[in-house]
């Protein structure tokens, strides 16, 4: 494709309502420079690096590159292809033929370690390619920032959606309802829904985070509380939820070489109100809806991701390799932050759970701190809703 320096940006790992917002910032602050010479992006991942297959965004029209902070999911394909040590020196040797000079890899931090690992294989194959991350997660789960693009569109869909079902169940007080929340091992997004109360008609009356040991007897004894109060309950877990040990919930599915797939844990437990205690109950899984949804796409979360996709190219061209784009939050009241480079070490496969000080005392909801530390990112109120029961 010519023999130009080149900036690539490169998608890793699931999609997010703002990946396409970084992508729309690096390449908008790259097309703006000069320097950045070609400006392309992988097809797929990093298997569209090592099969070749880019997009030149220098052919792109500027209607069509505007439509990327409003576009769902990614624009140029994402993968979760493992990697092994001899993949990344496969890669650097494919980014050298390409002339590529920037690498900015998009990513959680899984794709952060692909980061860090290919910036290494550069450097030991004496590839000159600097390369910086740019962070999206709507698990929120990637360590040092303040969190992550992609993270607040999840968070404001998920109290959103919890809204509407608790109004539901206030209408129909008939059952348990249980709700299943993406995140892993992180509870951020379940965490969010304890916003859908500012609807003004009630939020959950339970959240089970993967942060702390579930205990089947309890949660059971919580539900038979409920039913009896009030004939009804929202319960909004994990999908990362287990006991202990570290136990999951929900029943072994498949085992397949190294990947092994549950149940759905919300049905698992919907099951099991209704074994154990004879009752109505039903379970509710936005998952892939709730991954990427624009009508609530967080207005702050789309800022931010742009911002980080610009600092990110600013980072490379100034020769700032090894680093990941943070979020550093200055102020909450009124809310602001300012974007910093964090050695690409300190993120890599480092996980970063809900902290304690987050977490109630019972271990089934969470603090009025974590609130306040999340209602900013949300970017709008939730809508109010009227009720007469």
């Amino acid at each position: 494709m010519g023999t130009q320096d080149t900036l690539l940006v490169m998608h890793g790992g699931g999609p997010t309502a703002v990946i396409n917002a970084s992508l729309f910032g690096a390449v908008d602050e790259a097309l703006r420079t000069p320097e950045a010479g070609r400006v392309l992006g992988a097809l797929g991942g990093v298997g569209g690096i090592l099969d070749g297959r880019f997009v030149d965004f220098g052919t792109v029209s500027r209607e069509t590159l505007a439509l990327l902070p409003h576009s769902p999911s990614s624009a140029i394909g994402t993968s979760r292809k493992p990697l092994e040590e001899k993949d990344y020196r496969a890669l650097a040797h494919a980014l050298k033929r390409e002339h590529v000079r920037w690498l900015l890899p998009t990513g959680g931090n899984g794709t952060m370690n692909t980061c860090g690992e290919i910036w290494r294989a550069c450097r030991a194959e004496g590839v000159n390619i600097d390369v910086v991350g740019i962070p999206k997660t709507m698990d929120n789960d990637i360590a040092v920032t303040d969190h992550a693009p992609g993270y607040a569109s999840a968070a404001l869909y998920m109290a959103a959606s919890v809204s509407e079902v608790c109004c539901d169940v206030r209408g129909l007080p008939i059952h348990i309802v249980i709700v299943e929340a993406m995140g892993r091992n992180a509870g951020w997004v379940t965490a969010a829904s304890a916003l859908a109360d500012e609807s003004g008609t009630g939020g959950p009356d339970l959240i089970y985070l993967p942060e702390r040991d579930f205990d089947e007897d309890q949660f059971l004894e919580s539900c038979q509380e409920l039913i009896d109060e009030k004939g009804s309950g929202i319960v909004v877990v994990s999908e990362g939820l287990h006991k202990k040990g570290g136990v999951p919930v929900a029943p072994l599915l498949m085992e397949t070489g190294r990947s092994r797939y549950f149940g759905d844990v919300s049905a698992h437990l919907a099951r099991l109100v209704v074994q154990k205690l004879g009752y109505k109950a039903r379970s509710e899984k936005p998952g892939l809806l709730g991954r990427a949804s624009m009508p609530w796409q967080s207005a702050v979360d789309r800022e931010e991701a742009v911002q980080c996709g610009r600092e990110a190219v600013r980072a490379a061209l100034e020769g700032d390799s090894g680093k990941m784009v943070g979020i550093e939050r200055v102020s909450s009241a009124p809310y602001a932050v300012r974007y910093v480079r964090i050695p690409i070490e300190q993120v890599m496969l480092d996980e970063r759970t809900l902290p304690d000080r987050y977490i109630n005392a019972a271990g089934n909801g969470v603090t009025e701190e974590f609130r306040s530390w999340l209602r900013p990112l949300l970017g709008q109120d939730l809508p109010r809703f009227a009720s007469f029961v």
